[in-house]
């Protein structure tokens, strides 16, 4: 039941308003005065108060003012009583009580009817901005859990990446040394990569790039890092690329992954022949450097063309075979690398990587810092919207 105040120092006039308005449903108070009617409206807090203009003591206009100023109040209908009609400065005075807050004016003598349809009008306004402001706590306190459960997140995140970097190798720094660069585009990525010996002789080097990016990216990263970390694809030689690429086809569908596939590179390097054996399935080339000078390097692409892992369950890999000269270097990553946007809004590409690590090469050690350095430095974004890996492997 909506709640009417009617502020009126003629006792007759508030005597008929409240009889009127009773028989409307409303529960109705009344004040003889304006500091009465305002100590009732804070007690009250009415939906509608209609009020005289000319009263004794505080008069209408300052009643409105106090009423609207108090934030309890401030979405209270107010209606103004006043007795000066067609008067000349009527206009000026509908000015002022605009000014100070009034919703309504309602001219005495009051009709009746006029009286009701104008109260019924107030209290459809006063209910909108009560719906309104119930509206807008509610998307508060929505927010507000929105935002719990963002840091929630974000703090879990934030500990599956940790977990994640976790797994990844430490340097190597023996005959063979190591370097190592990742860096996903949000907290989580689909990049991973590792190296172990598989024996005394043989080396396993690897990096895979999943579809997508967030958890489920790289949960299938971590999965497919712990099977061959573990070496339990069954019946396959470690040491035959192509062999293990084939397994991993075969397990990793993506009709049973959420659709996700991974492209990888993975070879194995025999440290007494100096020789890598590699197989490749739609991943970007692993780059070899090799010194045939000082200041002449050999380029070669490591590539092949078989198509990413869960794409076809039959599909075939192939190992190829590359002889390391002695301080070699290898580069495997992921294509966020390279396929960087530019600030005249090209592709750096694959040619212009290549370009910069066999320039950095010549001059110095190619330490991996200064190479994302530089593609800050043409990237037309501060963030990369792929995740960005990169290996580098020193014979």
């Amino acid at each position: 039941m909506f709640k009417i105040l009617i502020i009126d120092d003629d006792p007759i006039v508030r005597m008929a308003l409240k009889n009127t308005l009773q028989k409307q449903g409303y529960d109705v108070s009344v004040a003889s005065d304006g500091e009465e009617g305002i100590i009732l409206a804070k007690q009250l807090q009415p939906a509608l108060i209609i009020c005289d203009w000319m009263m004794s003591g505080l008069d209408g206009l300052e009643v409105c003012r106090q009423i609207k100023s108090n934030p309890n109040l401030a979405t209270t209908f107010f209606i103004l009583l006043t007795a000066r009609g067609a008067a000349p400065g009527e206009e000026r005075d509908r000015v002022q009580g605009l000014d100070a807050g009034a919703d309504e004016f309602v001219s005495k003598p009051i009709e009746v009817n006029e009286i009701k349809a104008r109260v019924r009008a107030g209290l459809r306004l006063h209910q909108l901005h009560q719906d309104l402001q119930n509206q807008k706590q509610a998307l508060q306190i929505l927010n507000q859990d929105l935002q719990t459960q963002k840091q929630i997140l974000e703090t879990e995140l934030s500990e599956a990446a940790g977990y994640v970097r976790s797994l990844l190798p430490p340097p190597l720094s023996d005959t063979i040394s190591t370097e190592a660069l990742f860096l996903p585009s949000i907290q989580l990525g689909g990049d991973c990569f590792d190296y172990y010996w598989i024996d005394d002789e043989h080396l396993a080097i690897y990096l895979l790039d999943v579809s997508g990016h967030g958890v489920g990216s790289a949960l299938l990263s971590v999965s497919v890092l712990n099977v061959l970390r573990s070496q339990s694809l069954p019946k396959t030689d470690f040491c035959q690329p192509s062999q293990v690429l084939s397994t991993l086809n075969q397990s990793f569908q993506m009709e049973n992954h959420n659709d996700k596939y991974f492209t990888i590179w993975y070879g194995v390097y025999n440290r007494i022949q100096r020789r890598l054996v590699y197989a490749n399935a739609g991943h970007p080339p692993a780059v070899l450097l090799s010194h045939t000078s000082e200041q002449d390097i050999v380029v070669q692409k490591l590539d092949s063309l078989s198509c990413p892992i869960g794409f076809l369950p039959d599909d075939e890999f192939e190992d190829n075979t590359v002889e390391i000269e002695e301080n070699s270097t290898l580069y495997i990553f992921s294509d966020g690398v390279y396929e960087v946007p530019t600030l005249d809004g090209e592709i750096w590409g694959l040619n212009a990587l290549i370009d910069l690590l066999t320039r950095y090469t010549k001059t110095n050690n190619c330490y991996l810092k200064q190479v994302l350095a530089a593609i800050h430095s043409v990237s037309a974004r501060t963030k990369f919207d792929d995740d960005l890996s990169i290996l580098k492997v020193s014979f």
